[in-house]
């Protein structure tokens, strides 16, 4: 059981908009040890099928399985929406994603119960956000909207470029007219743009995180499992590891700039291999 309390949270992503997830993480539960694998050759998965982001997802969790993780954290909206329950059936270890504990707060904090989700293509196309709140409160109204430009605004660095308020005017335009009250931001980078999306929202519309609520609910499974690590493996030199499929030193830039820890390496791994 010592063993086990101290071994790593494995959390993965199509690429780098899960390292919001991993930064909660961090700021929750900072006993915890992390390896984070970004599958960087191959993102974006919002635009790929079910049955491949299926693949890709099983592939990542067999890897991090060779790294001794005790739980594996899904942090990618695409791949919670399609490869959680291949994942659970897989996996011998408890595996969580991204999209019910957000669901499950804005589900619980909107007043009116109109609610807002926006996310890629993939993530808005399989409605896994309106299905959950509507089975837990089946009068809900759920608008979808997805914003795939955002993404690649954001991994081009352009967090508070002029250009990114334009298309995301235009984006929420819409949330606006329909009159939501809760705002679900479904997709990992979306969180970097939370500042930008709050002023053109206003103060009257709840922003949900779901990489916050992520953190939370891995905070409880880990204390009911009877795993969470007690502190004592934060004398290693490296508690966190990063693995990516491409671009590493791209990858780790990128850490550098949104986590609250210096990335000194992010290894490249053949993921196909699997």
């Amino acid at each position: 059981m010592n063993d086990l309390r101290e071994a790593p949270i494995g959390v993965f992503d199509s690429g780098i908009g899960g390292l919001t997830v991993a930064r909660e993480i961090m700021r929750q539960i900072p006993e915890e040890r992390i390896v984070y694998f970004g599958d960087t050759a191959r993102v974006p998965y919002g635009s790929k099928s079910g049955k491949t982001i299926i693949r890709y997802s099983c592939q990542i969790a067999r890897f991090l399985k060779t790294r001794g993780v005790k739980v594996i954290v899904v942090a990618c909206n695409t791949a919670s929406a399609y490869a959680l329950e291949a994942l659970q059936q897989e996996m011998d270890i408890p595996v969580i994603g991204v999209v019910r504990p957000g669901a499950r707060v804005a589900a619980r904090e909107s007043i009116g119960g109109n609610i807002g989700v926006i996310g890629t293509a993939a993530t808005v196309g399989s409605h896994i956000y309106q299905k959950y709140i509507q089975s837990l409160r089946p009068e809900a109204q759920v608008f979808e909207k997805a914003c795939p430009l955002f993404v690649p605004l954001v991994e081009e660095g352009w967090r508070k470029d002029p250009v990114t308020r334009i298309v995301a005017e235009r984006y929420l335009q819409e949330m606006k007219e329909r009159k939501i009250d809760t705002l679900i931001l479904g997709c990992t980078h979306y969180p970097l743009l939370r500042s930008m999306v709050a002023d053109i929202m206003g103060p009257d519309v709840v922003l949900v995180n779901p990489a916050y609520e992520t953190a939370m609910e891995l905070k409880q499974l880990l204390r009911r499992e009877n795993i969470e690590n007690c502190g004592g493996s934060k004398i290693e030199e490296n508690p966190y590891e990063f693995f990516v499929s491409d671009q590493a030193e791209k990858f780790r830039t990128f850490a550098d700039s949104i986590l609250p820890i210096d990335i000194t390496t992010a290894k490249q791994v053949p993921i196909e291999e699997y």
